[in-house]
């Protein structure tokens, strides 16, 4: 194998999603190769000796890093703009880490309410357990966050566009907010992907993905991200991961690098299908409230045009109604699948409220604007004209 891939941050996204990263073993292969080992043998005692103090370059144990894994993580650094990453075996492996790994008990961790109902849990459970304060603000009010700013403040965390009802937060605002404090914080960005939103050159210190959405993109497998410095992931991550495993395998990483190389123009497709299904929603007589991000009446109209170079593949819409009229839309669509994914190149339909968000007390979703009547709508690849006669024809049975 060549020690490191050429350098390809002069060119734009769509090139280093297809470039980037790329290594080549002897063989000259054309895609990229697939390493599917657990562990590496050594010229010598000495040879393994040094690899192991880190004088010798190369790769030990696939629990800590492999070829295969190592592509990935770089075109994503590339993609992204960061210095270092490291990858998990899920989204939640990442958003997990990237949160826990740099904490110990009695730090403080300030989040934004309006989150996945399993970043809920690790901020809300799970922390608290070691000793980790935690508070939970509406994420769209920089003075919550400045008011909830504490000397022990380590990190901020937020969801931006939120899941599912699509608020945009003032990432620029809230890093400051961070920083004046002297805590980090942690972007999870997977509603904007990184074609639509670069968090780390808007403030944020971390950004996490599941790549399990539109990174593969296709359904086919599990996995997360983090980016960030060189010396977050040095100081904090590498040797957590290294030591608690969650990690990625070689073949879910090369699932990973493959659907890269399609990501801009299926995102790119995949939103301008989700802005005419809002168009056409938004007028809708059955439809009472309709989110979408990059519409002139999205709540944070200004903001996403101030941070965001498109909006996104999703659309939030209510049915009046509520669950039963939301139960016969879900019921009704012949394309769009009942799913709790999202990202893919199938459409996909989810109600958050029975779902996603279920565990959340009724005011508390009815607080985050997850009514009973709230869907999710993701669109994928197939041709709007079509997704828009399959819905409209769904709501005429609401």
């Amino acid at each position: 194998m060549s020690k490191s891939p050429a350098p390809t941050a002069q060119y734009r996204p769509e090139t280093r999603l297809v470039h980037s990263g790329t290594l080549r073993s002897q063989y000259g292969e054309t895609s990229e190769a697939l390493f599917l080992t657990q562990g590496y043998v050594y010229n010598s005692a000495e040879e393994c000796e040094a690899r192991f103090k880190g004088e010798d370059p190369g790769f030990i144990y696939s629990r800590y890093s492999n070829p295969t894994i190592a592509m990935f993580e770089r075109r994503m650094i590339e993609l992204e703009g960061a210095e270092a990453a490291r990858s998990a075996a899920t989204g939640m492996a990442a958003v997990t880490t990237a949160i826990l790994a740099p904490l110990k008990a009695g730090d403080h961790v300030v989040a934004s309410r309006a989150l996945f109902g399993s970043c809920l849990y690790v901020i809300q459970d799970l922390l608290p357990r070691y000793g980790i304060e935690t508070t939970l603000v509406d994420g769209a009010d920089l003075d919550q966050w400045q008011r909830a700013l504490k000397p022990n403040t380590k990190t901020f965390f937020l969801e931006s566009p939120t899941n599912p009802t699509l608020d945009v937060l003032d990432i620029p605002g809230i890093a400051e907010i961070a920083h004046s404090g002297g805590a980090r914080l942690v972007v999870d960005n997977v509603f904007a992907t990184p074609i639509w939103q670069s968090p780390l050159a808007l403030g944020a210190d971390v950004v996490v993905y599941s790549a399990t959405k539109h990174i593969d993109g296709q359904g086919r497998c599990l996995g997360g991200i983090i980016l960030s410095s060189e010396a977050f992931i040095a100081e904090h991550i590498h040797n957590f991961m290294r030591q608690t495993g969650p990690s990625i395998s070689p073949f879910n990483a090369w699932v990973l690098l493959k659907g890269l190389e399609t990501l801009g123009v299926r995102v790119r497709a995949q939103t301008d299908t989700a802005a005419r299904i809002a168009d056409v929603l938004a007028s809708h007589p059955k439809i009472s409230r309709l989110v979408f991000p990059g519409r002139a009446d999205h709540p944070q109209a200004a903001l996403v045009k101030k941070q965001m170079r498109g909006g996104s593949t999703l659309v939030g819409f209510e049915v009046k109604g509520g669950k039963a009229a939301a139960f016969r839309v879900l019921n009704e669509l012949k394309l769009a699948k009942i799913s709790n994914n999202l990202g893919d190149a199938k459409s996909l339909v989810t109600h958050p409220a029975t779902t996603t968000h279920q565990r959340l007390k009724p005011e508390d979703r009815a607080a985050l604007g997850i009514s009973e009547g709230f869907i999710r709508f993701s669109a994928g690849l197939e041709h709007a004209d079509d997704l828009i006669e399959d819905l409209t024809a769904a709501l005429e049975k609401a």
